[in-house]
């Protein structure tokens, strides 16, 4: 009887050594924490990937606006659409293919780049909507004045 698949013999039948050490090889790789489907496995595919088509939309949409002349807003809402990722990364257990790594360093990176995106379409010239002091003293450092 084997018990898992380090003790199960080998091609040859020799029986494997026991050993806690990641082997040299894999052949194939967990699926991430929240990985499983998000809708049962009887619905339509754009069903059980919800949270995935949802963040891609709101990113669509928001490149779809920028396309049409409004940059700020359509950078806006391709960063909202990141962090929108983020929240359901989070908060729903089976986000399907919205789930890359861990839970933890999905919601830190898709928030941080969503954060990123959003605050500096805030930024943009002309009419800034945010202005961050100490920007514009480390843009007067590295640029030079000539």
């Amino acid at each position: 009887m084997v018990r898992d698949a380090v003790s199960a013999p080998d091609a040859q039948g020799r029986p494997r050594r026991v050993t806690r050490r990641f082997p040299l090889f894999t052949r194939d790789t967990a699926r991430p924490e929240g990985g499983g489907r998000a809708a049962p496995g009887d619905a339509p595919a754009p069903a059980r990937q919800w949270p995935i088509l949802l963040v891609s939309t709101v990113a669509a949409i928001g490149l779809l606006v920028t396309a049409l002349g409004l940059f700020r807003l359509g950078t806006v809402l391709v960063g909202v659409g990141l962090l929108l990722g983020a929240a359901l990364r989070w908060a729903v257990p089976h986000v399907g293919i919205l789930a890359v790594r861990s839970r933890f360093t999905d919601v830190v990176t898709y928030g941080l780049l969503g954060t990123v995106i959003v605050l500096l379409a805030l930024m943009v010239q002309p009419e800034p909507k945010l202005e961050l002091p100490f920007l514009k003293d480390l843009l007067h450092f590295t640029v030079d004045d000539a």
